[in-house]
């Protein structure tokens, strides 16, 4: 996981982008930032100094953390509000989405207004409550929890009652009729894993995957259909699922705390089907606390291709998007739906890229 200061960093550094302290052209004090994080002032001056580094801000003794002006002289036409909602801001892949989404929308005249909903759906309620008081040109949004019943779809109705552009990412509602969506295209995904492995000679292949998501769903339902393809049996015994609630459980406690049906679903496996990088490398850690070997004992396997992939104990074999940006392909959807044009549904392909994990 990122160090405090380094979530600290892209957090600010997405705000300045977005504009947030336009205004006044300068940060909070490191004491402010430090009781809004909660956190020591000494990892906020890590986090400054980060900035500062890239050049976003310069620190000027007895007056603060000044915003260091890149941007070009505005434009002559008014600027179009974008809202953005996701899950998570600063949390795993959403700082290089994010910043494909607003390197698009600020190329296009388009101020963007951050929220995360941190997958709660009474979160998502109060920004969506928010937003139909707002004054936005279009929407760009991942759902919470995707997998169940989302009872927030009166207030997104709404929001296309207006007839104010939408765009959703990673999941989508099927009872929104027409919304416009940009997805990954997770049923490929856990076969061409499973395949993989099969490949590899393995026989027996666990899978990890989030209960509360339908990107979950899609990778499982992949990956039930490349063992039947492969001629194996498919065994709920070897699948563990989880939701938001577990997850961080899983990734702050040692192996003696973790849920014991997670290390139930891969005993007797040689491989695991994970859900994303962060879940896999997690459980190289786990596993190796335990005494298993990875590669060797367990070939694991995942989505996403990470920092994660790269930096964990073991680097990860996973699928990657490149050469696309989910973020960067659906806010140009957006930009065609707030120009009067169709927008298609797309599912974005996926990559498989090698490392020593499996």
């Amino acid at each position: 996981m990122l160090p405090k200061y380094q979530k600290i960093a892209n957090e600010l550094r997405i705000h300045i982008e977005a504009g947030k302290y336009r205004d006044s052209a300068i940060l909070p004090t490191e004491f402010a930032i430090a009781q809004e994080y909660q956190v020591s002032r000494q990892t906020v001056r890590q986090a400054l100094s980060l900035l500062a580094k890239d050049g976003l801000i310069e620190k000027r003794q007895g007056s603060g953390s000044h915003i260091v002006r890149h941007t070009p002289e505005p434009p002559q036409t008014p600027r179009r509000s974008v809202a953005v909602l996701t899950t998570y801001i600063s949390d795993y892949i959403f700082p290089s989405i994010l910043r494909e989404i607003e390197n698009v929308l600020f190329q296009n005249n388009c101020t963007p207004s951050l929220f995360a909903t941190q997958n709660q759906v009474a979160n998502e309620r109060k920004v969506l409550e928010n937003l139909l008081q707002m004054q936005v040109d279009g929407i760009l949004v991942e759902g919470t929890k995707t997998a169940l019943p989302n009872p927030n779809l009166d207030l997104y109705r709404q929001l296309m009652d207006r007839e104010i552009p939408l765009v959703f990412i990673h999941g989508n509602y099927p009872e929104l009729a027409g919304a416009c969506y940009v997805l990954d295209d997770n049923f490929s995904g856990g076969r061409q894993l499973v395949r993989y492995l099969a490949e590899k000679g393995h026989t027996k292949i666990a899978g990890i995957f989030k209960a509360d998501d339908i990107q979950g769903h899609g990778r499982f339902a992949g990956y039930a259909a490349g063992l039947k393809e492969a001629g194996f049996s498919v065994d709920d015994t070897h699948v563990f699922w989880y939701h938001t609630d577990v997850k961080n459980r899983i990734l702050s406690s040692p192996a003696e705390r973790c849920p014991p049906e997670l290390f139930a679903a891969v005993a007797g496996c040689s491989a695991i089907v994970c859900y994303n990088d962060e879940i896999a490398s997690r459980m190289v850690t786990l596993l190796t606390q335990t005494g298993c070997r990875v590669p060797q004992d367990y070939a694991i396997v995942s989505f996403d291709n990470s920092r994660y992939s790269e930096l964990s104990p073991v680097p990860l074999t996973s699928l990657s998007h490149a050469p696309y940006n989910l973020g960067h392909i659906a806010a140009e959807k957006l930009l065609k739906r707030m120009d009067g044009e169709d927008c298609d549904p797309m599912l974005v392909p996926w990559t498989l890229v090698q490392r020593q994990s499996g």
